[in-house]
């Protein structure tokens, strides 16, 4: 196997191109303050992550539309920096990688429960709001009855619908007369979700620094992909999973290439990046 994990490779799954973009920042600009990255220096580096450059100039555009990032000319050049929606959603990730992690070993017995009662006309608001929900760690018990481990907060994500009339959102224990074993193999794919760790680990887990390696291009590839991974799980307790639940060698596996990447990185970002500060 080559020393390096190539954009290319055939078992290696492409990210879209604004979460490549999201995590470029994130990776290189979201602690330097509120600074602008040239266009061209992004076309570069996702380029080199196998992103065309018309893909990364719509791509831009379409997060300027969502107020993902704001841009600044100076000159003939086009500068693209982080919005605070942006920062936000970068600072809410690096917790989720760095402090939360993929583990849930401390889990406290507790568990959010959601429901919601829509007009049946409302579908697209439906299919919002289970995306939304799904996204934040809930899983169906019912039809209109989520559920999720721990204290999660949805609020802020139900106002946001406007469906806040139409939804109760409560904490609560289960009754010593629930099986949660059998209550979390019930309301989630377990397997789908080990698959994503297992098949995390079964890719990355040979990767070595080589003379030749692109470290900014691995690291972008490794932390989008681990992000989308962890992100699509709902953290279920530890004591209720498997014994031989893949998210600790999988985690431990993305935290060794981190570090081996995190100079590297870092170095060639410097000479690769032209920046101003916005």
């Amino acid at each position: 196997m080559n020393a390096e994990i190539a954009p290319e490779a055939p078992d290696s799954p492409q990210p879209r191109p604004q979460s490549l973009l999201l995590t470029f920042f994130g990776n290189h600009v979201l602690e330097l303050g509120p600074l602008g990255v040239y266009s061209g220096s992004i076309i570069t580096v996702l380029g080199r992550a196998g992103v065309g450059e018309q893909a990364v100039r719509s791509t831009l555009t379409r997060m300027v539309n969502r107020n993902l990032l704001r841009r600044q000319r100076q000159g003939r050049r086009m500068y693209f920096g982080l919005t605070p929606l942006a920062a936000q959603i970068l600072h809410d990730g690096r917790r989720r990688i760095w402090e939360t992690g993929a583990v849930n070993d401390d889990w406290d017995g507790s568990w959010t429960l959601l429901g919601f009662s829509l007009p049946e006309s409302w579908q697209r608001q439906r299919h919002d709001l289970r995306s939304q929900l799904g996204w934040s760690g809930f899983g169906p018990l019912y039809s209109g009855l989520w559920i999720a481990p721990g204290r999660v907060d949805v609020s802020a994500v139900v106002a946001e619908l406007g469906l806040s009339a139409h939804v109760k959102i409560f904490h609560a224990l289960a009754d010593e007369a629930t099986d949660i074993d059998v209550m979390i193999r019930d309301t989630w794919d377990l397997e789908s979700i080990a698959a994503r760790y297992a098949d995390f680990r079964a890719r990355w887990e040979a990767w070595r620094p080589g003379p030749d390696g692109d470290a900014v291009v691995t690291r972008l590839r490794l932390v989008s992909e681990w992000l989308d991974i962890i992100r699509t799980d709902p953290r279920l307790p530890a004591r209720h999973l498997p014994a031989d639940w893949p998210a600790h060698a999988a985690e431990s596996t993305f935290h060794r290439i981190a570090a081996e990447t995190e100079a590297p990185a870092r170095r060639m970002a410097a000479d690769l990046l032209d920046t101003t500060p916005l």
